[in-house]
């Protein structure tokens, strides 16, 4: 079967995993390194030491930005302070 992507293969008890197909990209990369985490370190990442340190990286690890526009609006003005970018307010 020929797909396009990039998939993360892995042995049922997360021993072992591949990375393949097309090379990952910046919007990508994220997301497939944490479902090689959810895959390969189960048991790690359900601890209260992984995720703290999930959070550290990552504060809205798990949290859904859709739901919660408070939560959005929080991470985007973080995400605008570290990145310094001058966002401009938008007119409604």
């Amino acid at each position: 079967v020929l797909e396009f992507g990039t998939e993360i293969v892995a042995a049922a008890d997360g021993t072992i995993a591949a990375l393949l197909g097309a090379s990952p990209g910046a919007s990508t990369a994220v997301s497939i390194m944490l479902e090689l985490l959810e895959k390969s370190f189960t048991t790690e990442l359900a601890t209260d030491q992984w995720q703290s340190k999930l959070r550290q990286f990552i504060p809205t690890y798990k949290l859904s930005l859709e739901s919660d526009p408070a939560l959005f609006s929080a991470t985007q003005e973080r995400s605008s302070r570290i990145l310094q970018l001058n966002r401009q307010t938008p007119v409604v």
